[in-house]
């Protein structure tokens, strides 16, 4: 064999063995275990959240002064027809963390929304336009940041009165900044690139420019973004929940159930353990995919 055809053959073996994008990141995805820990414990709480009709033992809203606060099947005078016990009313504790789960992310998913249009919004035009604009919404963010989001929520769900949409609109409207900031600083860097000073040759219009060049090589950070967001809006609900302004009972939510339960939490501990674990299972869930997405879509592999 000549020195031509063992680098053919070299050439050709390099050419199998060269991995697509999508193979990179396929590979990079199922080897990330952070990633893959953190997305099956946010796709089982979301098939409970779909299937909470079906998997739920009990109306969550059925009251039983009989039933009250019998403990978990595996305490003493627990009983199989109320696996985890029952609340104060008489309620199935277990119905009533299965419907918490829709309520906990349906909330985090409108909030993140809602804040992913402002900040997203915002963060493109002045990371684009520049000048007074970009100074304008950067004083807007600075002013943004140094209000208390806890206590500004407290009283703006006070004022307008607590409800599921409320509460959606009002967290989401105060966790935008995140999206702001990154989408800002990429966008002043994208607009520099060639490739946007090819299309302003071309004759396209900022808004062709920002719809068709720079947000779609934004969309792998606002991905990452909205997990981390996910669980900020998850744990901001179930903070005011918490305190009393938020999702007001009987719906069952996990922060209005700890905050019920916190009275006999000495003597029934499982009232505010239970919600408790449901809760930190998803934070941490949105928490690790969000982790893990920014190490796969990272150009350098983190996680290879």
């Amino acid at each position: 064999m000549t020195d031509t055809d063992i680098t053919l053959t070299t050439v050709e073996l390099d050419r199998t063995t060269t991995l697509s994008p999508g193979q990179i990141f396929r590979r990079r995805m199922f080897g990330h275990t952070g990633f893959l820990i953190g997305a099956g414990l946010i796709l089982i709480i979301a098939v409970v959240a779909i299937l909470a009709p079906v998997l739920a033992p009990h109306d969550p809203f059925a009251q039983s002064l009989a039933d009250r606060m019998l403990p978990p099947v595996w305490s003493e005078g627990g009983r199989w027809d109320h696996i985890l016990g029952t609340d104060q009313n008489g309620r199935d504790y277990l119905s009533r963390l299965i419907y918490g789960t829709r309520v906990s992310i349906t909330i985090g998913i409108g909030a993140a929304t809602v804040g992913l249009i402002i900040g997203v919004t915002l963060g493109v035009i002045a990371g684009y336009f520049g000048g007074w604009i970009d100074h304008g919404i950067s004083f807007l963010l600075t002013a943004q940041l140094a209000l208390p989001g806890l206590l500004l929520a407290m009283a703006l769900v006070f004022i307008i009165g607590p409800s599921i949409w409320v509460v959606i609109g009002i967290v989401g409207v105060l966790h935008w900044t995140y999206y702001l900031v990154v989408t800002r600083a990429a966008t002043q860097r994208f607009r520099s690139l060639d490739f946007v000073a090819a299309a302003v040759a071309a004759g396209a219009s900022p808004r062709q420019i920002i719809w068709y060049e720079i947000m779609p090589n934004l969309m792998s950070s606002i991905i990452v973004i909205f997990t981390f967001e996910l669980g900020i809006a998850i744990l901001a609900e179930s903070s005011l929940s918490f305190l009393g302004v938020g999702i007001q009972p009987p719906t069952p939510s996990w922060g209005l159930m700890i905050a019920e339960g916190k009275q006999a939490m000495f003597y029934r501990p499982w009232l505010v353990i239970l919600p408790g674990i449901c809760l930190f299972l998803l934070v941490i869930g949105a928490n690790l995919m969000g982790d893990g997405l920014r190490d796969i879509t990272s150009p350098e592999g983190r996680n290879e």
